[in-house]
């Protein structure tokens, strides 16, 4: 669980937490996977993997965890103009990269019906989802906030927590956090209440659903962190990720609502818990490495070729029974993809981005 540090030591990292990385790859699997069989499946019911947008909650409670270990000891030192560098690097050049891929993807699918729209229009999207900046002008694409690369929705909520973190959160005390905790909580059931689940955040209509999930979820982890609630076990990262995996693949019933809220307030925060006191395996290593290290290659490249994948099955209909082979083909394709995106383009970006930084703060 790498993290940014600022000044000469920005290129260092502190010993982090693999087991942790290993299920944030795992939960990046499967949005992947979740965003394919949606297509195939309109009924949520009938998919296997109906449960799997909530890898996001997950997301959103290992980066409140992350944050207090990465940088409540450090952040008043650094500096709140250095703390955002540091985040900007680590995290906006795939927000370039996943950008431009959508752009490209939106000219270039072979399976898409024609959309007629202007220069500006197109440019006005694209510079949006350049700078996370929601423009749900797309009615094709639902609404999304940033309709080239709709995931990126929860990059925004990202930087809003982090923003939040760096004027307020670090300072806030425990008793404190526990009460903005508890308020957040009250939040997620108030959204799911409403909806029926936890689905929103990423288009015009559930806009603010995307806000009461990462203050809850983020806030959790925070305080996960902060009273050291690290359970010791030796489940591992196989045992772990079975855990995780369940909560994806749980069926979608009409109680979706209460399932999905009791998932969210208790059973990930629990899993955070458990991963952080967990014991790893020596041979796992490697793989925990890869899985947290593509995960977020992964989950901010996949969508152009999801709408490709979307558009063939609607406009091509092939026989469902060459569906496992495509989705299981094009899951490997985009996990390489992502590999070779973090080999050859994020860590060079972030290592170039960093050595600048540290040149310009000598002189």
């Amino acid at each position: 669980m790498k993290d940014v540090i600022q000044g000469p030591d920005l290129l260092k990292t502190k010993q982090h937490f693999s087991i942790l990385d290993g299920l944030r790859g795992v939960a990046a699997l499967a949005v992947v996977i979740f965003h394919f069989m949606e297509w195939v499946f309109t009924d949520p019911s009938k998919n296997f993997i109906g449960h799997g947008f909530l890898a996001v909650d997950f997301f959103f409670c290992l980066s409140g965890f992350v944050m207090g270990y990465a940088y409540d000891d450090r952040i008043q030192k650094m500096g709140i103009g250095s703390f955002f560098k540091a985040r900007l690097i680590r995290l906006h050049p795939l927000v370039v990269l996943g950008s431009v891929l959508g752009l490209l993807g939106f000219f270039l699918d072979p399976f898409a019906s024609p959309l007629v729209y202007n220069t500006g229009k197109i440019v006005l999207l694209f510079v949006g989802s350049l700078f996370l900046i929601p423009i749900p002008l797309m009615e094709e694409r639902a609404f999304n906030l940033f309709a080239f690369n709709a995931p990126s929705w929860s990059l925004f909520w990202e930087y809003v927590a982090n923003i939040f973190y760096a004027f307020v959160l670090y300072k806030v005390g425990r008793r404190s956090l526990t009460v903005l905790t508890i308020l957040a909580a009250a939040g997620i059931c108030f959204v799911s209440y409403r909806a029926g689940n936890l689905l929103g955040g990423w288009s015009k209509d559930t806009f603010l659903d995307g806000g009461a999930r990462v203050a809850y979820s983020f806030l959790a982890g925070l305080l996960i962190y902060r009273s050291n609630w690290i359970i010791k076990n030796r489940l591992g990262f196989i045992g772990l990720s079975i855990l995780l995996s369940l909560a994806f693949f749980m069926p979608v019933t009409k109680w979706n609502g209460l399932t999905e809220t009791l998932v969210v307030l208790f059973y990930f925060p629990l899993l955070v818990s458990l991963g952080a006191g967990s014991c790893l395996s020596p041979k796992l290593k490697k793989v925990c490495q890869f899985s947290g290290n593509i995960s977020y290659p992964l989950y901010m490249t996949h969508y152009a070729a999801i709408w490709v994948f979307g558009n063939y099955f609607t406009n091509k209909k092939p026989p469902i029974s060459e569906l496992p082979y495509i989705i299981m083909l094009g899951t490997i394709f985009l996990v390489v993809i992502a590999y070779l995106v973090m080999r050859f383009y994020d860590i060079p970006v972030r290592r170039y981005l960093a050595k600048k930084w540290m040149s310009k703060q000598r002189h």
